[in-house]
């Protein structure tokens, strides 16, 4: 099955804006706290399925929205919460990018466990 129709049928509404009022039409991805299974952290709340760190985030989008040729500023918003992106990867199958996985920030700099 293609990432874009797991996205479509499962993901939450997301779209990227910057802070000149421009923002992306809205898509589809996955935004979900960040959780580490080793003990190797140093702040967080454990969880029964890991740690969830302060304000980091899982984002695993469609191969469509890229990141690296937005201009300085932009964000994702999602739900009313605004994100920025800490690091980003392609990741391919064969020579074609298959989705894009980053690791989020809560922009507000929130702490929320769960």
């Amino acid at each position: 099955m293609a990432v874009n129709a797991i996205l479509s049928k499962y993901g939450r509404d997301i779209c990227i804006k910057d802070t000149t009022g421009w923002q992306s039409k809205i898509f589809k991805a996955f935004i979900q706290p960040l959780r580490y299974k080793n003990k190797m952290y140093l702040e967080g709340t454990p969880t029964e399925i890991g740690v969830m760190d302060s304000g980091y985030y899982l984002y695993i989008g469609p191969p469509e929205h890229s990141f690296e040729h937005l201009a300085p500023g932009f964000y994702l918003e999602s739900m009313g919460k605004r994100y920025v992106i800490d690091r980003f990867e392609k990741i391919y199958k064969g020579g074609r990018v298959f989705y894009i996985w980053a690791v989020l920030k809560d922009a507000e700099e929130q702490r929320v466990y769960y």
